[in-house]
Parts: C-alpha cells; structure tokens; sequence
C-alpha cells in the first residue's frame, strides 16, 4: 500500500508515517517544515496552500490520502484569521489533487471544533451545527468537509471524515513551533515555571496519540476496501477531564507541586467536549487503550527519553 501524507511533519504525520511503515506499507510526506523526528520516511517541503493541485510533488499512484496539514492552534487563527483561509485553500487543492489522480480516497483530518459549544451543540457526527462557527479555525474544518461532501456528492470521490480531539504524545513538544497545551505545562510544571489555565471549569476529551492512530489505520484499510466510505467519525478516547484534571496528573507525574494561575476562557475557545465514539467503535472496531490517567504519565516519560525535560 502507498500513501500520501500532508502534514507528515506533524504529530499525527509523524506517528502515523512510522506505524504504516512498521507494517510494510510505503509513505510519502508532504509538509511546509521538515520532519525533526525522523527521516525513515522521505518529506517534501511544500506549501499546499499556493501549490496547483496538478504540481503537487507526489509522483505516482497512492492508494490513499491522509490529509493532515493544516494552522491547528484555535487563539491563533482568532489572532491571525488569513491562516484559517489557507486551511481551506489546502484542503481544496488536495481535494483537486485527489480528483485529478483516479479519485484517490481520502482521509481528512478535521476537528471536534466543528460542533462549537457542546453546552449547545451535540457530538453526534450527523449534528455538527454548520451555521455557527465559534472560531475561524472551526470554520475552516467546516470548509473543509463542505468541500469533500460536495466532491463525494459530484465526483464520487471515497473518503472519511476523522473529528479529532486534543491529541497528545509521542512527538507533540515542538512548543517553538506549535504551543500545545500538555506538553508546555508538562516543560513549565518540571522547571517550577507559572502556568496559566484559561478556563477552570474546561471539560475536554484527550486522545492519546496510539489511539489515534490505531484509528487512522483501520480507516485507510477499511476505506481503500470500501468496507467504509464517506463516513464522519468521531475520533477520541470517549471521557472528559477538566483542565485542572489536566494539572494535577502531570504534577502528579512529575512529582512536583504546579504554580498555576486560572484565567477565563479566551474567544473562540470551545469549553465542553466529550465525544461520542460509538461510531468509530462500530464501523471500524476502535477501542482506545489509553485513558488521561495512563497517557499523561507516558507523556512525561517520552518527553524524559527525548531529552526535553531537565533531570
């Protein structure tokens, strides 16, 4: 099997580039920075958002595409909204990418932003709320999947659809490049440094990265297969933690007492999440292993290992 991964720089690209090449399959990544982790897989430096979709520099026939790259920083997008337009100018142009080279299904990785709220909204995939946008990072998902329904609906294009949920681990502290949030508490916690919380009362659903690629993975086998087709999952581990959740099991882990200060939540920032995930337990047989209690310390080890932590 052959695939094509934009954002294989990426967390998610990362892990999910080495675990199809762990069984036997080949990769081919697309990102805008090179890959810090790894050079098992090759990576072609490429701006998806200003590259023609038939000058993409992917030779070749790929049986699937993951289409990953994207601005993923929410506060960010509210700062900068011209990123969240080029989200949608990447997305249309692998979607082109995948039209113009046989219908190469695809999978497109959007975001559980997509509901908004959940305080209004619901997280069953057939509910997302398209009128309301809470963000320009949300809205740019949005886009996203409106443009592969409308490519599924006139082209008969395969893909699915994966709502991703605050994904951490393994190859995820590159803080220069993108603040995430457990990796920078887990470096301030360790130094004795202040961290700020924005949002005391925060419920959001963290997946632990192997979980998310165990479901990407069956995803590609079961798309390519038309076992599934054209489907919106949920993809998550299924449970809330608070934010102060959060704190207290990396200090826990870390053995040390965290200076945090609480602030409110910051515009655009959606705060309640709990996914649904009986979908993905259903079509693709998706059984996340690895709760917040038992990812955090994996975290904290990984970052040891990797030499981001002081001793």
């Amino acid at each position: 099997m052959r695939v094509l991964i934009t954002g294989s720089s990426g967390q998610i690209g990362t892990n999910l580039g080495l675990a199809l090449l762990d069984r036997g399959d080949e990769v081919v990544g697309l990102d805008l920075r090179e890959n810090t982790w790894t050079d098992c897989f090759p990576t072609t430096i490429c701006n998806l958002a200003t590259t023609d979709p038939d000058k993409l520099p992917a030779d070749g026939k790929f049986d699937c595409v993951v289409h990953l790259a994207a601005h993923a920083k929410v506060y960010e997008l509210v700062e900068h909204p011209t990123r969240a337009m080029e989200n949608v100018d990447t997305a249309f142009r692998v979607l082109e990418f995948c039209r113009l080279n046989g219908k190469t299904p695809l999978i497109f990785g959007s975001s559980r932003e997509v509901y908004g709220d959940i305080r209004r909204h619901v997280t069953d995939e057939s509910h997302a709320d398209f009128v309301v946008a809470e963000s320009p990072y949300s809205a740019s998902k949005i886009a996203g999947e409106a443009f592969i329904y409308s490519y599924a609906e006139c082209y008969d294009l395969p893909y699915v659809v994966f709502r991703f949920s605050n994904v951490y681990g393994r190859y995820d502290c590159d803080i220069e490049r993108l603040e995430r949030v457990i990796p920078l508490f887990i470096r301030r916690i360790q130094r004795g440094e202040p961290i700020v919380v924005f949002g005391r009362e925060k419920v959001l659903d963290f997946t632990y990265v192997d979980d998310c690629t165990a479901g990407v993975m069956a995803a590609i086998d079961a798309l390519i297969e038309r076992r599934v087709n054209q489907q919106i999952i949920n993809l998550a581990y299924g449970q809330g933690a608070t934010l102060v959740d959060l704190v207290n099991l990396i200090a826990l882990a870390l053995q040390k007492e965290p200076n945090v200060r609480y602030e409110p939540s910051r515009s655009g920032e959606v705060t309640r999440y709990v996914a649904d995930i009986s979908k993905a337990r259903q079509l693709l047989g998706y059984d996340p292993q690895t709760p917040l209690t038992a990812g955090i310390p994996k975290a904290v080890r990984w970052q040891r290992e990797y030499g981001a932590l002081e001793a």
